[in-house]
């Protein structure tokens, strides 16, 4: 065996020493108060997830990762933009572990996820990607779940909720209630919310689209730093996530996405129906916990806002410790404990 030096020794202990803590940080936490956010430890890039798996589903072929015991709880995990399933990594570990059969999706547009057809609108209005969710459940025979989502991840957890409540046995969302409608958008913000569209009304031009599609992981890095101002990420983290947007229709369905939102691209007449039922703002009966983070960057409605839209058993709780946008990833034990605690709502 060859023998190491004093200096490499010194190097070898100091790595385990660093592992070591990063295994207490994921591991201790609780549902209100976060470990520390200002470094980042590089787990992701140590041990990302793997969405090695494929199923036809609607309209799409989905790439997924699947962990956890087969006849476990199923749980849903969805990501939002512009991230991918690797804010997940942390989190899926942790309830792989304890024995819940965890799946994390691609979303449309994202990662290995690819359409069947190269004559489906690449369409990114909420409620074709809520279809897709049910298509993916279907596909994989899951009559009902557990859904856990931020951002795009929790407006499309909360419309399965809300239009399919027979799918879901709880649901996990940050920043609460997120539905939303093309006439609920017609009305301006003020000023002040209206400058952190920004990116909206930049995509909603012939200019910004073609700025995305030229500088999209450039873009998307800004995003980060502006939606987690206190989340030191590394470098080896953002470009693990950043290998989602490596898809051919990401861009399209992203700018879609924001242009539906504003009245500016029509969707498709076949989610007409639900549209006009997510028009009214339903209300959500299954048991819920919401989240969110005390530093999130991002546009996002105060708790008391949408409290009244969860009319089951409800629970809210708002991390603290720097935490941003990105609360799984950010805070994966306070996520996780969060997903526990909504089955134990549920039972």
């Amino acid at each position: 065996m060859k023998k190491l030096s004093i200096q490499q020794r010194a190097g070898k202990l100091a790595r385990t020493a660093m592992y070591i803590l990063g295994l207490q940080l994921i591991g201790f936490g609780s549902a209100h108060a976060a470990q520390n956010n200002l470094t980042d430890s590089n787990t992701l890039a140590e041990k990302p997830l793997a969405a090695t798996k494929h199923i036809n589903a609607g309209v799409l072929d989905v790439g997924y990762a699947e962990a956890g015991p087969v006849n476990g709880e199923a749980v849903i995990l969805l990501h939002g933009w512009p991230y991918d399933i690797d804010s997940y990594t942390e989190v899926t570990h942790i309830l792989a572990a304890k024995g819940y059969h965890v799946f994390v999706p691609y979303l449309r547009g994202y990662g290995t996820t690819r359409f069947l057809s190269a004559a489906t609108p690449r369409n990114g209005q909420q409620s074709a990607v809520a279809v897709d969710i049910v298509a993916f459940m279907d596909a994989l025979k899951i009559k009902k779940a557990i859904l856990g989502g931020y951002d795009w991840g929790a407006r499309t957890a909360d419309i399965v909720a809300a239009l399919w409540p027979e799918r879901v046995k709880g649901l996990v969302s940050v920043s609460g209630y997120l539905i939303g409608s093309q006439a609920g958008n017609v009305a301006p913000l003020a000023p002040k919310a209206e400058l952190a569209w920004w990116y909206q009304f930049y995509f909603a031009t012939d200019r910004g689209a073609a700025g995305y599609a030229a500088n999209t992981k450039a873009f998307n890095k800004q995003i980060w730093q502006l939606a987690s101002p206190k989340w030191n990420f590394s470098d080896a983290t953002y470009e693990q996530s950043a290998k989602g947007f490596d898809n051919p229709d990401h861009v399209q369905v992203v700018i879609d996405n924001y242009r539906w939102r504003l009245g500016l691209s029509k969707g498709e007449t076949k989610y007409d129906a639900l549209e006009a039922k997510l028009a009214t703002a339903p209300a959500i009966s299954v048991p819920t916990v919401t989240l969110e983070g005390d530093a999130n960057g991002a546009p996002h409605p105060e708790p008391a806002q949408y409290a009244n839209k969860f009319t089951g058993k409800y629970v809210h709780h708002t991390i603290t410790g720097g935490i941003g946008h990105v609360l799984p990833q950010e805070a994966p034990q306070a996520f996780a404990d969060a997903i526990i605690e909504v089955a134990n709502m549920a039972r």
